[in-house]
């Protein structure tokens, strides 16, 4: 998963392989692979989480959402209201 800073060499963006994505600091399970969809972000982007507690979100401004590890509280990005696929769905 990708972290809000961005340097230009995000490597998971493009990275469809099958599998799981952790938390860096913890490892805790976040998202899997089946819920990553093509995005023009520069970072990755997931449809649902694997756990019902993998993040937790809290508002920073109207339509903008901090999202953080649900274990160890990691900074993951953010989700953006009305952002996502056809169907209206947030990324992470």
């Amino acid at each position: 998963m990708s972290f809000c800073s961005f340097s230009g060499g995000e490597i998971f963006k493009d990275y469809f392989e099958t599998g799981i994505y952790v938390c860096a600091e913890c490892g805790y399970e976040l998202f899997s692979s089946k819920s990553k969809y093509e995005h023009s972000s520069p970072w990755p982007a997931f449809t649902e989480t694997i756990h019902e507690n993998s993040v937790s979100k809290h508002e920073e401004r109207w339509g903008a959402y901090k999202v953080n590890c649900g274990k160890c509280g990691n900074g993951l990005g953010h989700e953006f209201v009305n952002d996502g696929p056809k169907r209206g769905l947030s990324r992470f």
